[in-house]
């Protein structure tokens, strides 16, 4: 822990805003450094500026890569275009538009020139393409709750949500071939002739106003519920006062600034400005605000790009996101009667075993996929999957009446959800949690890192359960031992060991030295404990063979 964690950043914190930018243009990426090349994570390419890991060339080069791809796969339609309120989003959103440009594509922008949610492009994509034979797909400039030197790019094809790894290996490889060919191959026109050519949306408008669909507004705003709202400085800035205004809510946004350094934002536990609406250092301005009284029923925050939420409510401070997605499950599936009765549940494997019981006991079907959003996609597509979520605070469902609304994550929706909790049951969400753990037990819960090498690291993603020789955890049989993912059979790229009170999963890490840990126990936290240590002893004695 840091220890200035949780306090205001100072201006030695701060990025410089300029040396950013300029290293945006002037750093061109050396293919040969596995550190410069473009890699799409679960969430799309982040890097810096900085480091030669964000910079023009290879947002021309993703771009062209893009263009390709879709045209490749018959998507014919107009790409949508948002950007979050970071840095290195602005530059890289005027590098995406002069390549659409310059091939001929329509860029679909905001019409106020403003910034644009994830979960607003989401809604955009299949808002056109359930009315238009030409389909339409996405790119969203954001790194998510990265610190501010980040930048970030991802995909979202036609179906809304973020790209399958078929599609981001193939524009991957294609975006590397065009970088170490000097950009040969890219096809660009200047910035003013590509913003011209560009089509406007009305994000913010189609969103906000579609919210009824998804969300009982009617019953928030019959109880007056109090909602405080803080974007934290990103994309959703422009959207809380909206929502307030459009519904006749009760709701105050508490913080309205935007500034691509955060230098209102408190520092994480690492000391680094990070955007985590999951994290209680990042989120302190808004808990401090929810301490001094009940000023507000429920208070929320959201990471830059808004796809993820925080929750804060006065009996409870900020919510587990954990634990507020098991209470967002209960509540739902008794809440939801336009749902058929086989629309399952989804969660992540590293997600809370919290959730298997509720699911259980609603008597509805569980979906555990690996760690990715884009795995639920299908789900929410079809209807068949109500609810998606994350352990990392993303999550998004469905309609009141099934059917889609997003299908990549929303914490706007996730937000405004806590206050129809409030509403309809007179409990926070945090007060409906606690009812859970009276019925299916309280769990501890907790990730920690462990070093790892590069070798070990490729060793642990591709394990399999017979490399496993344990048969006991933490004083219990092991019942379970999974590599891949029992709602849909994908590698989890690491392992998953099971007893009946409780569980670790082994995943390594994409940009550092070291594998996760993730651990539960409804034994207590001296259980977890063990859990936790014994779990890098059967991760070594995995990966000896």
């Amino acid at each position: 822990m840091h220890d200035r964690a949780g306090l205001r950043a100072l201006p030695e914190d701060l990025i410089d805003l300029d040396a950013l930018l300029r290293a945006y243009v002037e750093i061109k990426p050396d293919v040969s450094d596995p550190g410069q090349k473009v890699v799409f994570g679960t969430s799309g390419h982040r890097g810096s500026s900085l480091d030669g890991g964000f910079n023009e060339n290879h947002i021309l080069a993703i771009t062209q890569a893009v263009i390709e791809h879709r045209a490749a796969q018959g998507v014919t339609g107009p790409i949508f275009v948002g950007r979050d309120t970071h840095g290195l989003s602005e530059p890289a959103f005027r590098s995406v538009l002069e390549v659409l440009a310059g091939n001929g594509v329509t860029a679909l922008i905001d019409a106020d020139g403003g910034y644009t949610p994830t979960p607003a492009v989401s809604h955009a994509i299949l808002t056109h393409n359930r009315a238009n034979a030409a389909q339409a797909d996405g790119l969203l400039l954001t790194p998510s709750h990265n610190p501010p030197r980040d930048g970030g790019i991802k995909y979202n094809p036609p179906s809304g949500g973020p790209a399958d790894s078929s599609a981001t290996s193939a524009i991957a490889a294609r975006a590397n071939d065009l970088l170490a060919q000097n950009l040969n191959g890219v096809k660009r026109v200047s910035f003013d002739e590509a913003h011209k050519a560009a089509g406007r949306y009305d994000f913010l408008g189609r969103y906000v106003d579609d919210l009824p669909s998804v969300i009982d507004i009617e019953t928030i705003r019959a109880a007056g519920v109090r909602i405080g709202a803080d974007p934290l400085g990103g994309a959703a800035v422009a959207y809380w006062g909206a929502i307030a205004e459009r519904h006749r809510l009760n709701l105050t946004v508490v913080n309205d600034a935007v500034d691509p350094r955060w230098a209102f934002m408190p520092l994480d536990t690492d000391g680094k400005i990070r955007m985590d609406c999951s994290s209680p250092k990042a989120m302190a301005n808004l808990i401090e605000i929810m301490s001094g009284g009940a000023a507000y029923d429920v208070a929320t925050g959201n990471d830059a790009d808004a796809d993820r939420h925080g929750i804060v409510t006065p009996d409870g401070g900020l919510m587990n996101p954990n634990h507020y997605l098991a209470a967002a499950i209960s509540y739902l599936f008794t809440h939801r009667p336009g749902w058929g009765a086989d629309v399952a549940v989804g969660k992540t494997l590293v997600s809370s075993s919290m959730i298997d019981r509720v699911v259980a006991g609603l008597g509805r079907r569980l979906l555990e996929v690996p760690v990715g959003f884009k795995y639920f996609v299908p789900g929410l597509l079809d209807g068949s999957v109500g609810f998606g979520g994350e352990e990392s605070a993303g999550a998004a469902f469905l309609r009141h009446d099934g059917s889609v609304w997003t299908t990549d994550k929303d914490g706007l929706q996730l937000a405004l959800l806590a206050a129809e909790i409030q509403a309809k049951t007179g409990q926070s969400a945090s007060q409906l949690y606690a009812g859970l753990t009276e019925q299916y037990g309280a769990p501890a819960y907790a990730r920690v890192d462990a070093p790892a090498s590069r070798e070990e690291k490729t060793r642990l993603a591709k394990l399999s359960p017979s490399d496993v020789s344990a048969k006991t955890l933490a004083g219990e049989p092991i019942t379970d031992i999974l590599t891949a993912a029992p709602g849909n059979g994908e590698a989890i790229g690491g392992l998953k060991v099971c007893t009946a009170n409780a569980w670790f999963a082994a995943r390594p890490s994409g940009t550092e030295d070291v594998y996760k840990v993730y651990a539960e126990s409804f034994l207590g936290p001296d259980h977890l404990k063990q859990v936790q240590a014994e779990a890098r002893d059967v991760v070594a004695g995995a990966l000896k063979g």
